[in-house]
């Protein structure tokens, strides 16, 4: 008989589902010291799962983590994204030039990627209590009180500060807030399916390429172990075949060159749901992930979004846990992560829309505009940062190449450090020169190149410039570099010093 782990009955913060989401947010509390519960409904992590690239952006939050190198080991580095009209190439966005550590799109199964967090979590002692059903949760002041179904049928009652819906599209942890999640599911399904195929020709390529056809659209990229992943409208809910897949790359991939399935590994189909919840966070209550927005998987980034959701929200639970910050800095994480998300699902919506046009007229007015659009200067870069979702920042500065106050600071200018908070200062000797100095919860670099001490957030962000050089300085004004409470649920300014 399998003994099932303990649940605890009070913790500081529930997590309630064990995908990407779940499994960051869950190993950064842990390495921040934060004391959490993570629970899942499944027993094991779900095989045949949609996400199957991780963006730079990412890989520069999970290095904090120290899981980037073991996915990027695991993993295919693609090169970039292409936009075909068959044969004919109408636009590639390329990372070769990407200003970050990891210049390629890493293509790796969701499956592997969750194998790696859970690792890493079980390596800082956390765990995942599987087959754990949340049901509701009542306020409790100054936290929850949640009702959780157990493996073995019973329920349980966990107290909790603060409850993380980490829980996927039909999040139970949303409903139980009363959280609208407005959008629409739109009628087209479509196909997913992992193969191993006969390719040659330009069906070869490393890049990730989105065939555009009358036909409709279909995607193919490669993955690790020689597999690729295939992504079409579909017209029925029946998982696809080998020889529905043979005909979706017949009349939609390349004609120059023939593709033959050998073995199809996984398959399924799904419908689309566009869709961004009307608030992250009511009270005790957070959402990350497909619980707070669901959109096209169009240009990978779903759960990319959903990962970085956890990423800006462990730090400021560490900081309002610990005393280090206010309880208003919670609101933050609407602020912040909210318009993101917005931004992410209408542009998967536009792209998807134009890669399944049917009218040939349409069509063929689109792939005028896309070769137009490759061949003006700036237009590609646009496209890639975004795709490598390195444009993400929280302020309405504009960007002039210099960091700015909520913007990304690169790795390569300050190397990220675990999940302390980075104090970067001008030179290239001193006593953190060979190695970072830990004061507290301050890291203290020194950066050939600096012009200014810059203090870098958690998450890789930018909190201020032209800070004190003391971390006993900055850590006693540490308040003062925290997102500021008077911004709107579209805007996010910084406090400078």
């Amino acid at each position: 008989m399998v003994s099932i782990p303990l649940l605890p009955t009070q913790t500081d913060v529930l997590i309630v589902g064990a995908g990407p989401a779940g499994l960051t947010l869950a190993a950064s509390l842990r390495q921040l010291g934060v004391d959490h519960v993570l629970i899942d409904r499944v027993t094991e992590v779900q095989p045949g799962s949609k996400a199957a690239a991780v963006q730079p952006r990412t890989l520069e939050y999970l290095e904090r983590l120290e899981v980037s190198a073991r996915l990027v080991q695991a993993g295919e580095r693609g090169r970039g994204f292409r936009l075909h009209d068959r044969d004919r190439t109408l636009l590639r966005a390329g990372y070769d030039d990407l200003p970050t550590p990891y210049p390629f799109v890493l293509l790796i199964s969701q499956q592997t990627t969750e194998a790696h967090l859970l690792r890493r979590l079980n390596e800082l002692g956390g765990e995942v209590h599987r087959g754990h059903k949340f049901l509701g949760a009542a306020t409790d002041f100054p936290g929850m009180v949640a009702t959780v179904a157990g493996p073995d049928g019973v329920l349980r009652a966990i107290s909790a500060r603060y409850i993380v819906g980490c829980d996927g599209v039909h999040s139970a942890v949303r409903a139980t807030a009363g959280i609208d999640f407005p959008g629409a599911a739109h009628e087209q399904r479509f196909a997913i399916a992992d193969v191993r195929l006969s390719l040659d020709g330009d069906n070869a390529k490393s890049d990730t390429t989105f065939y555009l056809s009358a036909n409709g659209m279909l995607l193919l990229s490669p993955l690790a172990g020689g597999l690729h992943r295939m992504v079409a409208s579909a017209p029925s809910a029946a998982p696809p075949t080998p020889g529905d897949l043979e005909r979706l790359l017949a009349e939609r991939g390349s004609r120059s060159s023939a593709a033959r399935v050998i073995e199809v590994v996984a398959a399924s189909t799904y419908r689309v749901q566009e869709r961004v919840a009307a608030s992250f966070r009511a009270g005790n209550v957070f959402l990350v992930g497909d619980a707070a927005h669901t959109h096209s998987p169009a240009g990978a980034q779903g759960m990319n979004t959903g990962i970085q959701d956890a990423g800006n929200l462990a730090w400021k639970l560490h900081a309002v846990l610990t005393g280090l910050a206010p309880v208003e800095l919670l609101d933050s994480y609407h602020r912040e992560r909210h318009p993101v998300a917005t931004g992410m699902v209408s542009f998967t919506s536009q792209f998807a829309t134009l890669a399944n046009l049917r009218d040939s007229v349409a069509g063929d007015l689109r792939n005028r505009v896309l070769a137009a659009a490759a061949a003006t200067p700036g237009v590609t870069d646009w496209i890639t940062t975004k795709l490598a979702q390195l444009d993400i920042a929280y302020t309405d500065e504009p960007d002039r190449g210099s960091p700015r106050i909520g913007g990304r600071v690169s790795p390569l200018t300050v190397p990220g450090t675990d999940l302390n908070w980075t104090l970067a200062l001008p030179g290239d000797s001193g006593p953190a020169s060979a190695h970072p100095v830990q004061h507290g919860v301050v890291t203290v670099q020194y950066v050939a190149g600096l012009d200014k001490a810059l203090l870098v957030r958690p998450d890789g962000y930018l909190a201020a410039d032209h800070v004190p050089t003391s971390a006993d300085a900055v850590l006693h004004d540490l308040s003062s570099y925290l997102p500021s409470d008077n911004t709107t649920a579209s805007e996010s300014h910084f406090r400078r010093s």
